[in-house]
């Protein structure tokens, strides 16, 4: 398996080269953009704004920084290279964390922590003191250039790194709920429909239906039929809250605790 990043992990003094792995793939299914006349594919090309929608080439293409209006300072790959220290370029665990403390909306992509040849035993020693001691290891690096919060976890004898949002990246609480009286019974079926629909979370369980759905839906164009409408099934939107709450019950075959 190909890396997508490789460093070290920086704990203490200890200095452990590692790879990261991509721990998820992508499952879309890819559509291209076409000309609905000619069938073809749409081209999208880069262009100068202003100088008469020139195309730029690649080559010509640099970062810039506009620091006033219509002012730009660049910045080179090599720039960004120069402003890093080895601090930036390593993961540096700068503290250990119980991993029921990290809300999950700060997470954002997992890898898998694969120690370089030679690094064995370091890594091993950080993966059992880990697990051991429950802790996750809070830590950043800079990737590309952009400083990068990380979450180091070890399950099952795994390490994971999933990379994190900063606090300031947190969009604020769009909904404040306001005190609403529920009523006794209203909360006694809502917990008891959720008692009867408690379960083990099994990921295998969990397929993408709808990519299956819109794998049929290509298959039938290719055949040259139709695709045929998804029927709903019956739904009363009339339906007051107890009753909706009541008929869900029936359906798992829950009594309503008095």
């Amino acid at each position: 398996m190909a890396y997508s990043y490789k460093g070290a992990i920086s704990f203490g003094l200890i200095y452990i080269p590692i790879t990261l792995h991509q721990a998820v793939r992508s499952n879309q299914i890819s559509f291209n953009l076409i000309d609905k006349n000619t069938m073809s594919r749409v081209q999208y090309k880069k262009t100068c704004r202003d100088c008469d929608g020139r195309e730029v080439k690649q080559k010509d293409i640099v970062k810039g920084y506009e620091y006033e209006e219509g002012k730009y300072v660049i910045l080179t790959d090599d720039d960004f290279e120069k402003i890093k220290s080895k601090r930036d370029k390593n993961i540096t665990i700068e503290g250990f964390v119980k991993l029921t403390e990290i809300d999950p909306v700060y997470y954002d992509r997992p890898y898998y922590v694969v120690p370089e040849r030679g690094a064995e035993r370091a890594f091993a020693l950080l993966r059992a003191a880990m697990e051991k001691e429950e802790r996750v290891g809070i830590a950043r690096t800079v990737l590309g250039t952009k400083e990068t919060l990380i979450a180091l976890r070890v399950k099952d004898g795994i390490m994971y790194l999933n990379t994190m949002h900063f606090h300031e990246e947190i969009q604020p609480v769009p909904y404040l709920s306001p005190d609403i009286d529920l009523q006794e019974r209203e909360l006694a079926l809502a917990t008891t429909l959720i008692e009867a629909m408690a379960k083990p979370f099994t990921p295998e369980e969990y397929a993408d239906e709808y990519r299956m759905k819109v794998e049929q839906a290509i298959a039938a164009k290719i055949q040259g039929k139709e695709i045929v409408a998804h029927v709903e099934p019956d739904y009363n939107p009339a339906l007051d809250l107890m009753t909706a709450l009541q008929e869900s019950l029936n359906r798992h075959g829950t009594q309503a605790h008095a």
